[in-house]
């Protein structure tokens, strides 16, 4: 399922996460880890030493890759490492896409923390950019990783960028022997109390329905064999939080619209949130 995984790392502690979790997955799957530093061009680094020009930078950029692939090859992993220049966003992203990555692992923040440049807004930007698929990882203390997953979470609309989060959710559940959770949430929070909003709100559940069978079938198809189906209810955001933590799931698989398109209930702001607030692991797809 995965072949070549992209980690970037920049040495900071709250990275320590998203190394560990792609040397689980790189294991699992037998995928190469490819360890990358982005030298950023933001910012000025560039001095003279006895006469050499060095970027100290990217100095500080192998220092740090080398120690992460001596780790993940200590585990069994195998890997390779390189420090490369740029905008780290526009980067990482364009790196995974020119080289043929099948996913990203970053770290985020989320709610707290200080960031340094490749934390936090920046993997935000890669999660908006990337072609290929981006697992993100909480720093948060009450965040919690475990792989492999045993319960993984689809949230759906029915939309085609719904449908391609969904479509490797059902492959990674099949992979993994997870259970599948697939779900979508009617806001009736904002409809109101009027005759219309009843029937408005009659329109959403059958679209919900509709779209959580459609997963369901997809599932079956590929062999699935514990397939949950849930219409939730009220903001999208807390919903989908709320299930995670009732159901134990390891793990959201969501939608988004990346570079361009349009939103539909959950992609787009909602995917963003959940990004950064989510306790559990975050896989964000491209259609």
């Amino acid at each position: 399922m995965f072949e070549d995984i992209l980690l970037p790392v920049d040495g900071s502690d709250g990275g320590d996460a998203a190394i560990e979790h792609a040397a689980d997955v790189a294991d699992r799957f037998d995928a190469t880890v490819h360890v990358v530093f982005v030298a950023s061009t933001n910012r000025d680094s560039v001095t003279v030493v006895g006469g050499n020009v060095v970027d100290a930078l990217e100095s500080e950029g192998t220092d740090i890759v080398d120690p992460v692939e001596d780790d993940l090859r200590t585990r069994g992993v195998d890997c390779a490492s390189e420090v490369v220049q740029g905008d780290p966003a526009t980067t990482i992203a364009d790196y995974a896409d020119s080289r043929g990555m099948d996913l990203v692992v970053m770290a985020t923040h989320g709610r707290t923390g200080l960031s340094r440049y490749l934390l936090g807004s920046v993997t935000e930007k890669v999660v908006r950019l990337a072609d290929v698929p981006v697992l993100t990882v909480r720093t948060h203390e009450e965040a919690r990783t475990s792989f492999p997953y045993e319960n993984v979470l689809v949230p759906t609309d029915g939309s085609e960028t719904a449908n391609a989060a969904a479509d490797r959710a059902v492959d990674l559940a099949a992979a993994v022997d997870a259970t599948l959770h697939a779900v979508s949430v009617v806001d009736d929070a904002s409809l109101g109390f009027d005759v219309r909003s009843v029937s408005v709100n009659d329109e959403f559940e059958a679209v919900a329905e509709e779209a959580i069978a459609d997963v369901a079938a997809s599932a079956d198809d590929a062999g699935v064999e514990r397939v949950e189906k849930h219409v939730l209810r009220g903001r999208v955001h807390q919903a989908i939080l709320d299930y995670v933590e009732d159901n134990d799931a390891d793990l959201i698989v969501m939608g988004t619209r990346g570079r361009g398109g349009t939103d539909r209930i959950l992609l787009g702001s909602v995917t963003e949130r959940i990004v950064r607030t989510s306790p559990v692991p975050v896989l964000t797809v491209r259609r």
